[in-house]
């Protein structure tokens, strides 16, 4: 079993940043990819950015290009999402997610492991 643990939320003013860290524990941890997932209060829960947990390939959400960015340490087990000139419509519960199996998807079902989230409120 994997347990996502995340951290990192809270308010901030539109222009500012949040870092977002996850810690991911288990008997083994082996995932083929690790991401970040939002939901926005009465929107579907929508992919952000996702990292290839060997080779390190990144990958994001139009949205968000240019102004996130996924990253993770291997040795600590954690991922990270650096969020730059947020803004407010970035508001959302941002969840952290694993994935073993190969390929890239960005339909939330596909993923099998999940943090509780963690709130992130930009005002304007």
């Amino acid at each position: 079993q994997v347990q996502l643990v995340e951290s990192g939320g809270g308010l901030v003013q539109a222009g500012g940043s949040l870092r977002l860290s996850c810690a991911a524990s288990g008997r083994t941890f082996s995932a083929y990819a690790m991401g970040w997932f939002r939901q926005a209060p009465g929107k579907e829960r929508e992919f952000v950015a996702a990292i290839r947990w060997g080779v390190g390939n990144t990958y994001y959400a139009d949205s968000v290009t240019g102004r996130f960015t996924i990253s993770r340490d291997i040795s600590n087990n954690t991922v990270y999402l650096q969020m730059n000139s947020l803004k407010p419509e970035d508001t959302a519960v941002y969840y952290c997610a694993a994935r073993n199996s190969p390929g890239f998807t960005v339909e939330s079902d596909a993923w099998g492991y999940w943090g509780q989230g963690t709130q992130v409120t930009v005002s304007s």
